[in-house]
């Protein structure tokens, strides 16, 4: 069992991370392992949030009161049985909400990363006293935030749309300056803040704007994904793959070049009969910092219900639990997963392209009917 004191390894150094080091990127597993292998383990520790994004993608799961969690001892020893284990994420809700899930859960969680040697990351939107942060701070690797802003005013427009009450803009200004000096106050204390912005139909022309915010703010890395419409944004209007690619070229011509850029769930491939795909996807390659993540969703990573012990393959696609924690181990969900007809249908793995293919929301939405195991690239 790997389950040891933290504080014997608190402050071993683990190889940082950079564009070349990214442990939630499922391809390098494929190349190790031959297939995909679970490496990623992500919890859902909360369905309480203190705001309401109209974008969200957990926000029909949000809720005013929440039950008991399963025993944390429970959650560790279902880890210590992942064999080729990596990493571990927590989410929500905002997990942070709490002082108590912080404190019994969230802070021991990372304790057992940090000790194992798993790097760990947090998504949250760093809104709250920065004392809640300090609790998390000494064991975190990547502080995960969304940042989709171009001022106060877009923050209050967008981070409250499904409020269901009036939330005052005096309040939302508060909270927004809060985000801005957390995440300051994080990076300088260690942790890799990553900002993540989504390109919709709010921001596609507005991501230079939002990267150089992101660059004051102190984020060591912006990370940008596009918006699918489904679930709790499923009635957001939906931009085109045109209007997708000129946002990201946008933000390559104007991007800070020593940032750290990951770009993931983009709908474009290089076995694409769309020479503009192609040609975007070259470029991405080319360019200095920037990156391009396989989706890890189903891939390399697993998410816990902490409430239910349910086991999903990913948070966008309409399926259904894959299992219970509280049944079997979480390496034997993924493998039966690995073989289940809507997972071979999107296993497909170009190593020319470094790609492992499409998501199951990407080909729903842009791809269907197409038989990505009989694609070829075009490079």
């Amino acid at each position: 069992m790997y389950r040891m004191n933290p504080e014997l390894t608190l402050h071993q150094p683990l190889p940082p991370l950079t564009p070349d080091n990214d442990p939630w990127e499922p391809l390098e597993n494929l190349k190790r392992f031959g297939r995909h292998a679970l490496t990623s383990v992500e919890f859902t520790v909360t369905n309480l949030c203190n705001m309401r994004c109209e974008h969200c993608a957990v926000g029909d799961t949000l809720t005013m009161r929440e039950g008991d969690k399963l025993p944390l001892s429970l959650l560790l020893s279902r880890l210590d049985e992942v064999e080729q284990l990596q990493t571990i994420s927590i989410t929500g809700g905002e997990p942070s909400y709490s002082e108590r899930t912080v404190r019994e859960y969230i802070v021991p969680i990372l304790q057992y990363a940090r000790s194992r040697g798993i790097r760990s990351q947090l998504n949250s939107n760093v809104t709250l006293d920065y004392s809640r942060y300090e609790l998390i701070a000494p064991y975190l690797d990547v502080m995960h935030i969304s940042f989709n802003y171009t001022s106060a005013d877009d923050f209050h427009e967008v981070g409250f749309a499904r409020s269901g009450h009036s939330v005052p803009r005096t309040a939302a200004v508060r909270m927004y300056e809060r985000m801005i000096d957390n995440a300051r106050r994080l990076s300088e204390a260690g942790v890799l803040v990553s900002a993540e912005s989504m390109i919709n139909f709010r921001t596609h022309r507005r991501m230079p704007e939002i990267h150089r915010l992101i660059k004051e703010m102190g984020c060591a890395r912006h990370e940008v994904h596009p918006m699918y419409p489904s679930a709790w944004a499923g009635n957001l209007p939906a931009i085109s793959k045109e209007e997708m690619r000129l946002a990201v070229a946008d933000l390559l011509d104007t991007r800070d070049p020593e940032m750290w850029m990951l770009f993931g769930t983009l709908p474009f491939y290089s076995c694409s009969s769309d020479v503009a795909d192609r040609e975007l996807l070259a470029r991405l390659k080319r360019e200095p910092r920037v990156t391009v993540r396989n989706d890890p969703d189903g891939r390399n990573r697993l998410n816990v219900n902490l409430f239910t012990g349910e086991v999903f393959v990913t948070d966008f696609s309409d399926i259904p639990a894959f299992g219970n924690i509280e049944e079997e181990r979480l390496d034997d969900v993924f493998s039966r997963w690995l073989d289940h007809p809507l997972s071979r249908s999107v296993n497909c793995h170009c190593p020319a392209a470094a790609c492992c293919g499409p998501n199951l929301l990407v080909k729903q939405m842009y791809y269907e009917g197409v038989d990505f195991l009989k694609q070829r690239a075009v490079l």
